[in-house]
């Protein structure tokens, strides 16, 4: 018997497959290249099999729940969505949802004003608050191995951003859910990996949009096209 030829890797943000017409979407529906939906079977009831764990079931069931409570008018038909809830509010839910009353916010200290407020209204919702900003250990740049040049402001010294002594400060309270705000690209990546609590994400990263990262992709035809060049200023592959 020949080996089992292996599935191809999955491609979904390529297919062209109208959305309402989509093998995930509808049972009648058509899949795209390497659709999971359709050809990742063995791999699919390995992942469905991970909810027979009451907790995973439980933590899905929940947000399941939540993603319907954030759209109004649901009983109406024909339907058209109305969104009706902001991320924090969703988080917030969310929480309660799940019985938790502790949550860990690890922020960056570019928004030091922002995790103030948030940490004021999740209070106000009755949830007990576990903050740590980036900069928390003053741990010097040096011990990555990093010289002078490769700092920010050059010339002193400066704190490493240290979103694994985040993560193990909440790891020490005990949070039942963390709270992402602002850390940079690769930061975040180190908290994930490092925290016991699951953690979700209030606002990501970017300096330049305000941290609003998808201003960048909407215009991504007009005033960034630099984004879909090369370094030489040609058009890339696909574009």
């Amino acid at each position: 018997m020949g080996k089992k030829e292996k599935a191809s890797d999955p491609t979904c943000a390529s297919c062209r497959v109208a959305t309402s017409k989509r093998a995930c979407v509808t049972p009648d529906g058509v899949g795209g290249n390497n659709c999971p939906t359709q050809e990742q079977a063995e791999a699919l009831q390995a992942a469905n099999a991970k909810y027979d764990d009451p907790k995973v079931m439980e933590f899905a069931r929940q947000a399941s729940l939540q993603e319907a409570a954030c759209y109004a008018n649901r009983h109406q038909r024909p339907y058209v969505l109305q969104p009706s809830k902001t991320r924090i509010q969703e988080i917030w839910e969310f929480a309660h949802r799940m019985g938790y009353t502790k949550l860990g916010l690890a922020f960056c200290l570019g928004l030091v004003n922002e995790a103030a407020k948030v940490e004021e209204i999740f209070k106000g919702k009755g949830l007990d608050v576990v903050s740590a900003l980036c900069k928390a250990g003053a741990t010097p740049k040096e011990m990555l191995g990093l010289s002078d040049e490769d700092k920010i402001r050059q010339g002193g010294f400066e704190s490493v951003c240290n979103p694994v002594f985040q993560a193990e400060l909440m790891n020490r309270a005990g949070t039942d859910l963390n709270v992402l705000l602002g850390l940079c690209v690769g930061h975040d990546s180190l908290f994930l990996s490092h925290a016991k609590a699951p953690t979700t994400v209030l606002a990501v990263k970017d300096r330049v949009t305000g941290h609003n990262p998808l201003a960048a992709i909407y215009l991504s035809d007009v005033y960034y096209a630099k984004l879909k060049m090369d370094d030489a200023g040609e058009e890339g592959e696909g574009s």
